[in-house]
């Protein structure tokens, strides 16, 4: 890690434009350009009758996000670590809010209206909790490891993501998790413990899909599979992991042998993971669960669940490696896609790549730990959301209506995604200490 720098360290000034990374703003403004462009061009029938003006919302959207973009460059970042905490605070108190008082919108209570537009707080929130995030680990810097730092920092992700499925919006509550992993693992928060809690997520989804893969997908009764189903077999089989586990943790206290050790993790993983998965899949609304049956088998219900992503496969496919050109997309046309302005919007990969390559580049010139903190949860975020969205629009990952920062309809998370930029663009300027 990079040397430890108070809050209150002395900010000078003398930030040049010459210090300003333009590869980063104009590839963001390229791929500012380019959404507006697709937005509009999906609002465009076969005739060339224009039938949604989305288009000049985005443009507001995109106006006020270059202003955000240079306004968050003023003050110094270090700033931001000093009232990480109340903007965290805020945060969270602004999605319970939500909760409350929100607007319902494709079955999820994640919006708040002002003056005709609507704003998504659980979008604001990634900023905030990365936030938090990268000054709560400046702040317990000495202790890192230890495995209280590691359950702190779990803790202040966790809050978040479940308002976040209680609204429900499951994509939005699943791009908190690689933010929590990327930020910890690059903090120093002790290795083995974010290991285990990625293999207690992946085992806790994999029980859950189990069942339904056995309903839908198979469609014939297995008998050992209602360990996965039935809530007092589950409840039962977890105890006896649990007890196994336990006593097996004990035996390599005892005899100081490795073995027990990790003979008792794994039992306790698998425990704790069953016990989750019921959770999980209480919280999942059919439509989410059938997201999941069409992703493994579309053609279940072509008309109905599994109709965006078999058109947006087709989009893919017809359109080839160059597309078919501006206005010319046949899917978008014909209205095969739905909510096509917001979801399945393909954008060039270079642009993003240049935005990553040079992302990287500034955390390794960065003057201090919190910095490097916060840039690498702005790329984990940025580089999660573009390979979930093209996964989903080639097929090769379930739907889960995260947006592709920059491109799909939407201020929030344009506004989230230039804040994050602009973030980045503030390290570059002050990447030096004085």
């Amino acid at each position: 890690m990079i040397g430890n720098d108070p809050v209150g360290v002395e900010i000078k000034k003398g930030v040049s434009i010459f210090q300003f990374d333009f590869l980063i703003f104009l590839s963001m403004l390229l791929l500012m350009t380019i959404g507006a462009l697709f937005i509009y061009s999906s609002g465009v029938n076969s005739e060339g009758q224009i039938i949604s003006v989305e288009y000049r919302y985005q443009l507001v959207w995109i106006g006020t996000a270059l202003l955000i973009y240079f306004l968050f460059q003023i003050p110094h970042y270090q700033i931001l670590q000093k009232y990480s905490f109340r903007i965290y605070a805020v945060s969270i108190l602004v999605m319970i809010g939500t909760l409350l008082f929100g607007k319902e919108v494709n079955g999820a209570r994640s919006w708040l209206g002002f003056f005709g537009f609507g704003i998504q707080p659980s979008e604001f929130m990634k900023m905030a909790l990365i936030l938090m995030l990268a000054s709560f680990y400046q702040y317990r810097s000495k202790e890192i490891d230890t495995f209280s730092t590691f359950i702190f920092g779990l803790l202040i992700t966790l809050l978040p993501m479940v308002l976040v499925l209680l609204q429900p919006d499951m994509g939005t509550a699943l791009v908190y998790i690689p933010v929590f992993l990327a930020v910890s693992y690059i903090a120093g928060v002790h290795r083995r413990y974010l290991l285990y809690f990625f293999l207690l997520g992946l085992l806790t989804i994999l029980f859950a899909v189990i069942p339904v893969w056995e309903h839908f997908i198979l469609q014939r009764d297995i008998r050992f599979i209602s360990v996965f189903n039935e809530p007092r077999l589950m409840f039962f089989t977890s105890g006896i992991f649990f007890v196994t586990g336990s006593l097996s943790l004990i035996s390599n206290k005892i005899t100081k042998r490795g073995y027990f050790f990790n003979i008792g993790m794994i039992l306790l993983l698998f425990s704790f993971s069953l016990i989750a998965s019921y959770f999980f899949r209480s919280f999942l609304k059919d439509y989410q669960i059938m997201r999941l049956i069409v992703f493994i088998k579309p053609d279940i219900d072509p008309r109905g669940s599994g109709w965006n992503i078999i058109q947006s496969m087709t989009a893919v496919g017809s359109g080839g490696f160059w597309g078919k050109g501006f206005l010319h997309g046949t899917q978008s046309h014909y209205q095969f896609l739905p909510q096509q302005s917001t979801d399945f919007i393909f954008s060039i990969i270079a642009l993003f790549g240049i935005i990553l390559i040079r992302g990287f580049v500034i955390l390794l010139n960065a003057g201090d730990d919190f910095a490097v903190y916060v840039g690498t949860g702005i790329l984990f975020m940025l580089f999660f959301h573009m390979v979930i969205n093209i996964g989903m629009a080639t097929g090769i990952m379930p739907i889960t209506g995260i947006p592709l920062f920059f491109l799909s309809y939407g201020g929030s998370s344009l506004w989230t995604a230039t804040i994050g930029l602009s973030l980045l663009q503030n390290i570059y300027l002050r990447r030096y200490k004085y």
